[in-house]
């Protein structure tokens, strides 16, 4: 049984090590981008009591999984859950490579072209990781990592 957190800055490639990890072991996958922001223009944070809601649901009914996400406030909640936690901590310029070669991530974006549109702005959140001081700041998840009593990876590459 497998319950692992992944969390890093936009760009780490949090996703796609889920997406690996959910299909070569068969666990669920639950990105937390689908339950933190609500379907509205312009996107508000869902509130932090019906994000838990969520996701208390989602580890209800799944034995083994994947959660990945840079919300540290959210991954905050289910942490005493996980068996493992992997930090995806690459550098600022890696993750903004990362974000200008990410294919099409349909269940974010409506187009190739509206996920495009986005990018400029992704690339500014993806350089001020060192400095912020929120829930999805390269500080709050270096406290969330070494919080973590358990198996614990910290990757500063892709590879």
């Amino acid at each position: 049984m497998s319950k692992i957190l992944i969390f890093g800055n936009s760009g780490s490639g949090k996703s796609t090590l889920a997406k690996n990890i959910s299909s070569k072991y068969d666990v669920a996958h639950l990105d937390l981008d689908t339950i933190a922001w609500q379907a509205t223009s312009p996107p508000t944070r869902t509130s932090l009591a019906a994000s838990k809601i969520q996701i208390n649901n989602f580890i209800d009914i799944n034995d083994s999984w994947v959660v990945e996400g840079g919300y540290s406030d959210l991954l905050q909640l289910i942490i005493d859950k996980a068996d493992e936690v992997i930090f995806l901590n690459l550098s600022v310029d890696d993750c903004i490579s990362n974000a200008k070669n990410r294919p099409w991530e349909p269940h974010k974006y409506d187009s190739q072209q509206a996920q495009d549109a986005n990018l400029n702005m992704l690339i500014d959140w993806i350089s001020q990781y060192p400095e912020r001081k929120d829930y999805f700041s390269q500080d709050a998840h270096i406290k969330l990592f070494n919080a973590f009593s358990g198996k614990k990876e910290m990757h500063t590459t892709n590879t």
